[in-house]
Formats: structure tokens, sequence, C-alpha cells
């Protein structure tokens, strides 16, 4: 299938790629469009260029696909707001692959780590967007982020061989290795005295969107690991995430951005499936 890349210039100095079949005369009629949100320290290529070739295997099966920076970063004007703060250029988007394809049957919101707070927060609100597909949920706190390290990270070196025989060679700082876990035992017993908590805020909103939503993590990834520990133990999101239209994927072998060519075809395949384009 042949596609069309088209460079976009939407309200606010926002710059984005439209990605689409442009197949037939006049080109393809797309049915279900998906708008990808960046997160983190990225622009719109993401990481490896992972969402330029997402966009390109979405588009090749006939998805519209919108990649754009938000405010500050990237191409786009403006001084960058935190995430918290992009929604509006999240609503932007969604407007611009709206008025770019009518006739979408819906609209996918895409994004991984702190993109996905961003996504909660507009996606109840805007009957256009009927699916999210959210990667590696940035649900972090203090005492989330102490816990996941102490599991996760210490609890992994303890457990490998590797690390005891570094020790004992003089290899590994003990008095290091000692404050590391001391600080987050401290830290994983302040969740009590942090207001607002942005889980909640985010189970809350999660809870209203009435979508279909699927959630995808990694196993060697400590802000996955946070998600899944905070998934397994708050009936709130155990609740939210058990509901019908709700699905979850895991890659155990995984980290944070999926960068291996494997990993990242994994989660194109899941992602299509999930919209209901042919793979």
């Amino acid at each position: 299938m042949t596609l069309r890349e088209e460079p976009m210039l939407l309200p606010g100095g926002l710059v984005a790629i439209l990605h689409r079949p442009a197949d037939g005369p006049g080109g393809d009629r797309p049915r279900r469009g998906c708008v990808i949100v960046v997160g983190g320290p990225q622009y719109r290529a993401g990481s490896h260029r992972a969402f330029v070739l997402l966009a390109r295997r979405l588009a090749a099966a006939g998805v519209a696909v919108l990649r754009f920076d938000h405010a500050g970063i990237g191409d786009s004007v403006g001084d960058a707001p935190g995430f918290e703060a992009i929604s509006p250029d999240i609503r932007t988007a969604v407007e611009a692959l709206a008025g770019a394809c009518p006739g979408l049957d819906g609209i996918a919101l895409w994004g991984l780590c702190d993109a996905v707070p961003a996504i909660l927060a507009v996606a109840a609100d805007d009957a256009r967007v009927t699916r999210l597909v959210l990667l590696n949920p940035w649900v972090r706190t203090e005492a989330g982020a102490a816990r996941a390290e102490l599991t996760h990270y210490y609890g992994g070196r303890l457990r490998d061989p590797g690390f005891w025989r570094r020790l004992l060679r003089g290899e590994v700082a003990l008095g290091g290795a000692v404050a590391g876990v001391l600080g987050a035992a401290r830290r994983s017993r302040t969740g009590a005295t942090e207001p607002a908590a942005l889980p909640d805020r985010m189970a809350a909103a999660l809870a209203r969107f009435r979508g279909a939503t699927l959630v995808v993590t990694s196993g060697q990834d400590l802000i996955a690991r946070e998600f899944l520990d905070l998934a397994g133990r708050c009936p709130r999101w155990r609740a939210i995430l058990a509901r019908p239209g709700t699905a979850r994927r895991h890659l155990e072998a995984a980290d944070h951005t999926f960068s291996s060519a494997v990993w990242r075809e994994q989660v194109a395949d899941w992602t299509l499936d999930w919209l209901g384009a042919p793979a």
C-alpha cells in the first residue's frame, strides 16, 4: 500500500506529521485513526525512531496516524509545560486528525510513560476517542518508586550470584549499596503523606472512560514495575483493569521503550489487533 506522509502546522504552533494510506483515486478513506502522544523528553520521532516506524506500520494497515510535538518539544513553539499540562495540545491533535480525515469511526490515543496520565485527562471528555493504548504508565509517587526499587532492583541484585562475586572481589561499594537500600526503604513509607497522588487522579479519569483500553507493560523497567505493583495491590485499579473492554499485554524481556525490533513489532501487532485493523 502506498502511504502519504504530510507535515502539518496545528493551532498554537504545534508541528505534526500525518500518515495515511494513499491507494486509489483521490486516496484511501481510512475508517480508524490514531494520535501518538509523546511522553518524556522526546519529540515526535520517538526513541529509536519508534513512533515513525509505528505510524508507518499502522498506516500501511489502513489507519490514519498523527504524531506531533506538544508545546516546547521538538519543532513546536513555546515552553514545555510538563506532562500534566499538555492535555490542550492532545485535544488540538485529535481535532486536526478528525478534520484531515473526515468520516473516521473512532480515534485511538497511544502513549508511553508520562504521556499516559496526559491521555487519561482527555479521553473521557471527547466522544471521538474510542480506544486507548497505554504503555508502561507513569504512576509515580515517591513511595511507589521506592517499593519498586526495593523489590525489583535491589531484590534482583541480591538474587544475582554475579552481584555476590563482585562484592567479594571488592568491586561493589558495600556502604553505597546499604545506603541505597535503607534510603529506598525510608521513602517507601512516605505514601500516606502524599496528597492527591497521581495514581488516584489517573484511576478516576480511566474509570470515566467508556471506550476500550489496552495496557502494555515491560518486564525490565522500574516504571512498569511500579505500575504493576500498584495494579496488584490497589483494589480500585484492579477493578478498573478487570472491566470488560480492557486488556493487558506484557513483554517480560522488554525495556522501557521496547527498543529492539522484535519488541517493537510485537507492540505494533498488539496495537493493530486492538484497533481492529488487519495485521
